[in-house]
């Protein structure tokens, strides 16, 4: 493999930049043009479009995209797409991955510009999927490009896989790990810098009531994702003294006539792997349902457990606080409630260290829940991903960053989940720097306006350059 010293590698990655930086932003365009959100009513296998047109569609461009740049594309069954750049040796059994995802969220409402378009405002690209993952996609892929025009050839195959049901499940990687093997080390440029070597366990169950026949409770609706702490919630409720009940900040009383009233609570949107920073609109109303009593004996059973998930963000209530050297606290979130043909559904989200497992975790709950006679069922678990954080790989990963930024970052682990935790060894990495503020006009993922600056995605572009050849 050729090398370059350090001065001659600066120069030549400041060269491309200023060669190819209007083509990135031509290339990252052309994705963002897509609508690549999954529509399994418009699924359709024999046109390998498993997850809908716009996945298919976006897979599509991608793929062509790589081949453009003269890289081998391949496309399995429409699941997931991939792009090989081969090693210098021709028994070269080594493979070092990237994967990044092509489909995204719905655009939604609230937006200021086109979302299905790169619009450049001030240093900043907005559009959906510009840092979620369409931006990082086409960097990271021109960063191997960057390698090839230099005809520079690794010791290792370097296999780049697009996904395209990240956002809905990742049964996109499902269908490749069936299909091939995993790459001796992989990275997803769609996390946060500096590098993150590990990812909490990820439990989702839900709590259902006994029948609650002739209660008070007429409707009890919050939250709209499980993992999130919810910002809006409201209950209905019989009452045949309204005027008495008693202000409350956070929760608006509407009195609907005919002993009925409307509870509506304001509380505050936070992902559930970070939650501290939430207030649980759900909570907000089973403690006003207790304290004013506007429950029945069943109800309030249900309630006061409830109010146990609800009024903490730690497990503690549920006596599942834990934590380790590399997690940290375990988190636990109630993040949509719903009154189902006379049950109480409420949704259980825990981010888990390593210092307890599964089965303990729900022989806590249903110790703690015993009293209510609610029933615990799970609908998902995955267990917590971990890599040595002084590993050859990490530290490459590290160094990188460090040697393109100048700074002395760390390792790090989160509680969100990744494409990292889906194989056998791997790693989140960049390009998110959630610590620099933007301007309030730009949107964050998954919201309006969804927006990156360009100077943040070129510093991205510098570090992927830098980690390909350190494996």
């Amino acid at each position: 493999m050729n090398t370059l010293n350090p001065e001659q590698l600066d120069a030549k990655i400041e060269e491309y930049l200023v060669t190819h930086w209007e083509e990135m932003v031509s290339d990252l365009d052309e994705l963002v043009r897509i609508p690549s959100f999954r529509e399994d009513a418009l699924a359709n296998e024999s046109a390998k479009a498993p997850f809908g047109p716009g996945p298919r569609a976006a897979l599509s461009a991608t793929l062509n995209l790589a081949m453009r740049m003269g890289f081998e594309a391949h496309d399995p069954d429409g699941h997931i797409g991939y792009a090989d750049y081969p090693g210098e040796a021709e028994n070269n059994t080594k493979q070092i991955g990237i994967i990044g995802h092509v489909d995204v969220v719905p655009a939604g409402p609230g937006w200021n510009v086109e979302p299905y378009a790169v619009t450049r405002k001030d240093g900043y690209l907005l559009g959906r999927g510009v840092i979620d993952d369409k931006g990082p996609v086409v960097i990271a892929l021109h960063a191997l490009k960057f390698w090839k025009d230099l005809d520079v050839r690794f010791p290792y195959t370097v296999r780049f896989l697009f996904g395209a049901a990240e956002e809905t499940g990742m049964e996109d990687v499902v269908y490749y790990r069936e299909r091939f093997v995993d790459p001796d080390f992989l990275f997803t440029p769609d996390a946060e810098f500096p590098v993150c070597y590990g990812e909490k366990g990820h439990y989702d169950g839900v709590l259902a009531s006994v029948p609650l026949n002739g209660g008070k409770l007429l409707d009890f609706q919050g939250g709209t994702a499980p993992n999130a702490v919810p910002g809006e919630a409201f209950a209905m409720v019989t009452c045949d003294d309204a005027d008495s009940l008693p202000t409350s900040e956070r929760i608006a009383l509407t009195n609907l006539g005919n002993g009925t009233i409307r509870l509506d609570a304001t509380g505050k949107c936070a992902h559930a792997s970070l939650p501290e920073s939430g207030v649980n609109a759900i909570g907000l109303i089973v403690d006003y349902l207790l304290d004013n009593n506007l429950c029945s004996a069943e109800e309030r059973a249900f309630l006061e457990m409830d109010q146990k998930l609800l009024g903490c963000t730690d497990g503690s209530g549920f006596d599942c606080a834990c934590s380790d050297n590399d997690f940290g606290a375990l988190t636990m979130v109630g993040g949509m409630i719903a009154l189902r043909e006379g049950r109480l559904e409420q949704t259980v989200d825990c981010r888990f260290p390593t210092s307890i497992t599964v089965d303990e975790m729900e022989d806590k709950i249903r110790r703690a829940t015993c009293k209510s006679h609610a029933t615990l069922w799970r609908t998902s678990v995955q267990d917590p991903f971990l890599v040595d954080p002084q590993s050859p790989e990490i530290q490459a990963l590290l160094n990188a960053y460090n040697t393109a930024t100048g700074e002395n970052a760390q390792p790090f682990t989160m509680g969100g989940g990744t494409y990292a935790r889906m194989f056998s060894k791997a790693a989140s990495f960049g390009p998110e720097k959630p610590w620099i503020e933007a301007p309030e006009w730009v949107g964050g993922m998954h919201g309006p306006n969804e927006g990156v600056s360009e100077s943040l995605l070129k510093e991205a572009f510098r570090i992927y350059a830098r980690v390909l050849p350190q494996f």
